[in-house]
């Protein structure tokens, strides 16, 4: 197979995420939230092999007629921050003037940060939080804390998206990725499972998708306060 066939192949896999995302939206409207934390997880997925693949085949330079870039900021946008911030506001995890709060904050603040120029660091790591709202938003419908520490934690990060606090890309980032890797695949099996039994699944699947999570919001400044040595 041609390399621009290839290149073009993996533009189509990254579009697929455009499907995935209705495929959430339709399952959000009707309430159906399991299913719509599959088709997320499933396009969570989809982003993460296609950027490997791309840089293999070199997109850019073997099908540049098609932005790869652009498309997979728009796709992440839908999937990352726009349903996850219905499904929140729809739930009823947050009532009132709180879940307009919520909403409001989530795709404000995130819109604004996918358009920002600087928001990875040289590592190939996050400046701010990245708008991975799918993934906190899944850990609060498993878990269903207090009103007030889904607030908190919405508040918070989206203070951190604007900071120069690192968070590191599972796959892109070098430094500790032995660990980080498996750490993705293990929360990528615990929201599939929790998901799947409609979040009414074992505790070591919640445990587990808690602790894969607080890895993999607080590598990043570990790094940042433990400096690889040269």
């Amino acid at each position: 197979m041609r390399l621009q066939t290839k290149a073009l192949l993996v533009h189509l896999l990254t579009a697929s995420g455009a499907v995935l995302s209705m495929l959430a939206m339709l399952a959000a409207v009707s309430e159906e939230w399991s299913l719509m934390f599959m088709w997320l997880v499933v396009a969570f997925v989809v982003d993460g092999v296609d950027g490997p693949l791309a840089r293999r085949y070199q997109v850019k330079k073997n099908w540049p007629a098609y932005d790869g870039v652009l498309m997979d900021l728009i796709i992440d946008y839908l999937t990352y921050v726009f349903i996850p911030a219905f499904a929140l506001f729809e739930s009823g995890l947050l009532s009132g003037w709180t879940g307009w709060f919520a909403i409001i904050v989530i795709v404000y603040g995130s819109v604004v940060y996918f358009a920002d120029t600087r928001m990875k660091t040289r590592d190939n790591s996050f400046a701010g939080f990245p708008g991975c709202w799918n993934m906190v938003i899944l850990v609060l419908f498993a878990v269903e804390p207090h009103w007030m520490v889904i607030l908190a934690i919405v508040i918070v990060l989206t203070i951190t998206m604007f900071t120069n606090i690192k968070f590191v890309h599972p796959v892109r980032t070098e430094r500790w990725r032995a660990v980080t890797l498996p750490v993705a695949g293990l929360w990528v099996a615990c929201a599939s499972v929790a998901a799947y039994s409609n979040f009414h699944s074992d505790n070591w699947v919640v445990w587990g998708l808690v602790a894969s999570s607080l890895w993999l919001l607080f590598a990043g400044a570990l790094q940042q306060l433990m400096p690889a040595r040269r």
